[in-house]
């Protein structure tokens, strides 16, 4: 057996001296280190998406990745992970190496509404992420079949009370469900719930005749509606939209009080290095004044919205609350 030579006594105090250094690290610099992530992003980056591809995230993920891509000179991949309320997208999200390379593009469905709709959840919004910043606050559009039989909200709302659990609804997101079960609520009506992995796939069959009406975030609608596809019948929020100026919201249409709308954010592993985090905020940022993303905004109706980590963890922990409120009173029973 051969043992190595005896250090001599300058190489064992650098040696011991680097080792000092080491252990005296934060986490970070341990990381930035051992991974390179002093130049962060020296490698594609990967944007996990909750929803199917076209839905109004993987629009929004796509047009911040192409401005990214374009500022770092780094690939940006858009990955779809639909299905279980976002859970998928959300668990793998949470499990990612925390190094920034792996960003969940999400909604208020994964991080502050499904904790209140599935008893259990196999992440955990807060504890498992580390927030970024808000990406973007958007309405809904109340849609039907173009040349179905429903030409007001009122026509869906008098069916439902002449055929008690008749009509159903589509949805593909909780800020879609939540929004028929608040209608359901507010209009006195008994309604059929039909949930779909993502709100592209439930408005395809709503035009195919499957479901009789859905809400749905106007970026994935509005394409429908210009197309001829569907009816807009109301739109979500207290006031009209400025793409959609001569659909009435729902209050006005004559459900008292309704009012919904969504919300998109940023997120990384909670072991995520605050330099990591910092830098992806810059890009964020800066990608939300881009082009891409302002043909999106701008398309879909929806307002860019950034924010530091800090405010995005109060705004969520805020929005958290208010979900609950609504999802209990809408007399939803957790699954």
């Amino acid at each position: 057996m051969t043992f190595p030579k005896p250090l001599s006594r300058r190489r064992a105090l650098l040696t011991a001296a680097s080792a000092a250094a080491f252990c005296a690290a934060t986490p970070g610099q341990v990381l930035a280190q051992a991974q390179g992530t002093g130049a962060y992003p020296n490698r594609p980056i990967t944007f996990l998406v909750p929803f199917a591809a076209a839905s109004a995230t993987d629009q929004l993920a796509r047009a911040l990745g192409q401005a990214i891509a374009e500022q770092t000179k780094q690939a940006v991949v858009v990955d779809n992970k639909a299905g279980a309320s976002g859970m998928l997208a959300a668990q793998q999200g949470a499990r990612a190496a925390p190094d920034g390379y792996t960003v969940l593009i999400t909604t208020n469905t994964t991080q502050a509404a499904n904790p209140h709709l599935y008893r259990k959840l196999p992440y955990d919004p807060v504890k498992d992420f580390a927030p970024v910043t808000g990406l973007g606050k958007g309405g809904q559009v109340m849609v039907v079949k173009a040349d179905g039989p429903y030409k007001s909200v009122a026509d869906v709302i008098a069916r439902a009370k002449r055929e008690p659990g008749k009509v159903s609804f589509g949805s593909g997101s909780a800020s879609s469900r939540v929004a028929g079960e608040q209608f359901q609520q507010l209009s006195h009506t008994q309604l059929l719930h039909v949930p779909y992995k993502s709100n592209p796939p439930a408005l395809t069959d709503l035009i195919g005749g499957q479901v009789d009406f859905m809400i749905t975030d106007t970026a994935t609608g509005l394409p429908q509606i210009k197309g001829g596809k569907v009816r807009a019948l109301g739109f979500s929020m207290t006031k009209r939209s400025p793409l959609l100026p001569d659909v009435p919201t729902i209050a006005e249409a004559g459900v008292a009080g309704y009012d919904m709308s969504y919300w998109f954010a940023a997120y990384v592993p909670a072991a995520t290095p605050a330099p990591v985090v910092q830098r992806l905020r810059e890009l964020l940022t800066a990608a939300l004044r881009s082009v891409p993303a302002k043909t999106f905004f701008d398309g879909a109706g929806v307002d860019a919205w950034a924010s530091t980590p800090d405010e995005l963890r109060a705004f969520q922990e805020a929005e958290t609350r208010k979900w609950g409120q609504i999802i209990k009173a809408a007399g939803i029973e957790p699954e």
